[in-house]
């Protein structure tokens, strides 16, 4: 399953930039996602127990705090269901928001325009608006 150390690492990130910033959104879920075999795509998932419970195959997390100007940051990271060697990064596992909607089949945090970010991922966004 997903390796606790290492989702645990991804917890304590979410905590931190709370503490930062006073102000924050954390939307937790699971993902079923395709797997590519050839030129085609497959979603296979494993189904535990009798009542044949889905198991996801990964799981994202999107972390939203507001800055003291008014602005906002964006994190969003999806991690396998399996096991994370340790040396990877979490930072490896940052993604577009859009992706995380489109795995989802929902949109996140949309009451907030692209504009009004001024950090996704760690990178500044040329289209904030100050």
């Amino acid at each position: 399953g997903l390796n606790r150390s290492k989702w645990n690492e991804l917890e304590k990130r979410a905590r931190a930039l709370s503490r930062k910033y006073g102000s924050s959104y954390v939307l937790t879920g699971p993902l079923y996602l395709p797997t590519v075999v050839g030129s085609e795509k497959f979603v296979k998932y494993k189904l535990i127990g009798d009542n044949n419970v889905a198991v996801p195959t990964h799981f994202f997390k999107v972390i939203v705090a507001q800055t003291k100007n008014g602005g906002f940051i964006l994190e969003s990271y999806v991690m396998p269901n399996e096991e994370i060697r340790d040396d990877i990064p979490i930072s490896s596992y940052l993604v577009p928001k859009h992706s995380v909607e489109k795995g989802a089949g929902f949109l996140i945090f949309d009451y907030i325009a692209d504009s009004q970010y001024c950090l996704i991922n760690g990178q500044s966004n040329p289209d904030f608006l100050k």
